[in-house]
């Protein structure tokens, strides 16, 4: 089916960083954990420590699926946007280099999803 383009599309984004009160948009995805089909995306602090992310925002996201308590935080790969990190409990999100709509990704090593189908 061809596309004919309307022309210039040029508008103001409502998802600046000047819009969300001193937070920054954070996304978040569990790899291979497709009952949540995408990242998710929430409003933090950069002055958030990393700990309260995984101890505190995790859990109220990502706690319904069933593989939640199984997780070894100690054995989990982390990225943030796209390149390989090892944070501390006490470091900031800003100190870790996340920056409005960064991108964390989580691996589970040994934790597949549901039926080991990255459900």
């Amino acid at each position: 089916m061809p596309v004919t383009s309307i022309g210039e599309y040029k508008f103001e984004p409502l998802d600046k960083r000047e819009n969300f009160h001193g937070n920054i948009l954070i996304y978040i995805n569990w790899e291979k954990h497709l009952m949540f089909c995408a990242p998710v995306c929430v409003p933090l602090s950069p002055d958030m420590p990393f700990g309260a992310l995984v101890s505190e925002l995790l859990p109220n996201v990502y706690s319904a699926h069933p593989e939640f308590e199984k997780i070894d935080w100690d054995a989990v790969e982390w990225t943030l946007d796209h390149k390989p990190i090892s944070p501390e409990p006490d470091q900031t999100l800003e100190d870790l280099g996340a920056h409005h709509k960064s991108l964390f990704r989580f691996t589970t090593p040994g934790l597949n999803g549901i039926g080991g189908v990255a459900s």
